[in-house]
């Protein structure tokens, strides 16, 4: 399983713990919202645009500095999974521990919205399924609808404003797929560096290749030691000027992936730092508006 894999050292409690928590029954809570865990505060935010006041959203993973391969479940998810009415996960192996603590918690009751499976996105013949979804805008359109959808049935009486505030999200999307677009225009075939695969959806849609050696990027994201000769592969993107730009995981660092920083750094080449959880104050929108803005500076 990647490295990416956000089951770390999940706690997960005895059958009996929590089961008088358990999501039973359908509708709002007494206080009139929806209660709707997500495994990150990316999905958590799009909970938020989309549910409004109508809904209390708990995310799991909210820390920007924190490392969510490292992440291990506490008593409190358990808890907050089990009063769930809509849980919003990544899949694909990402937060696996998300199901595991649904059953534990008995909450059969909750809908489920797997990122990953409503995107549609596989593996590549002969590769591994790269499960970053929320790089790539127009799933999360998909999930938007997804998350109408399940808000609707668990408080049918604002389905209309659910499906209204998700039309909303996803016209503020637009503007993320013109710059992406715009991108593609300029730098189609651009070499980059990368030190995991996070980003890969958003660069393959700007147009950008990817020149770093699968084994230097698989390596990291399953917290293997990079073999020598994949790393001079890597460390001569840089000095040979073969790529214009590196983006790297600003939450995962090693010995590996400093070296990189260091040599594009050294070479003159701009480093571009993405993350698996959004900062503070921001939004899903801003966020990879941020992002794409950072990656233009770099580019030109």
């Amino acid at each position: 399983m990647p490295r990416t894999s956000l089951l770390g050292g999940a706690l997960v409690l005895g059958a009996g713990l929590l089961t008088a928590c358990g999501g039973s029954g359908d509708g709002p809570e007494s206080d009139g919202t929806v209660a709707v865990v997500a495994s990150t505060n990316v999905y958590g935010d799009i909970a938020r645009q989309i549910g409004g006041d109508r809904v209390a959203v708990t995310s799991i993973i909210s820390d920007p500095s924190q490392d969510p391969h490292s992440y291990e479940a506490s008593t409190r998810t358990q808890l907050e999974l089990s009063r769930a009415k809509v849980v919003i996960e990544n899949g694909g192996g990402y937060d696996d521990f998300v199901d595991r603590m649904l059953k534990t918690a008995h909450n059969s009751s909750a809908t489920v919205l797997n990122a990953v499976r409503i995107s549609g996105r596989t593996a590549p013949a002969g590769g591994e399924l790269n499960e970053h979804v929320w790089y790539d805008v127009p799933s999360m359109a998909r999930l938007a609808d997804g998350v109408a959808g399940a808000l609707g049935k668990a408080d049918p009486a604002h389905a209309a404003a659910f499906t209204a505030n998700a039309a909303t999200f996803k016209r503020a999307l637009a503007p993320l797929e013109r710059e992406t677009a715009a991108l593609k225009t300029v730098h189609a075939g651009a070499g980059v560096a990368i030190t995991e695969p996070v980003p890969l959806y958003l660069l393959d849609a700007a147009g950008l290749k990817n020149a770093t050696p699968d084994e230097f990027s698989e390596a990291v994201e399953e917290g293997d030691d990079v073999p020598a000769r994949v790393l001079q592969q890597t460390l001569a993107l840089f000095t040979g000027k073969k790529v214009e730009a590196l983006v790297y995981n600003a939450q995962t660092a090693g010995p590996e992936t400093e070296k990189l920083e260091a040599a594009a750094k050294d070479a003159g080449i701009p480093s571009v730092p993405v993350t698996e959880t959004m900062p503070a104050g921001k939004t899903y929108q801003t966020w990879m508006a941020g992002t794409l803005a950072a990656l233009r500076a770099a580019l030109s």
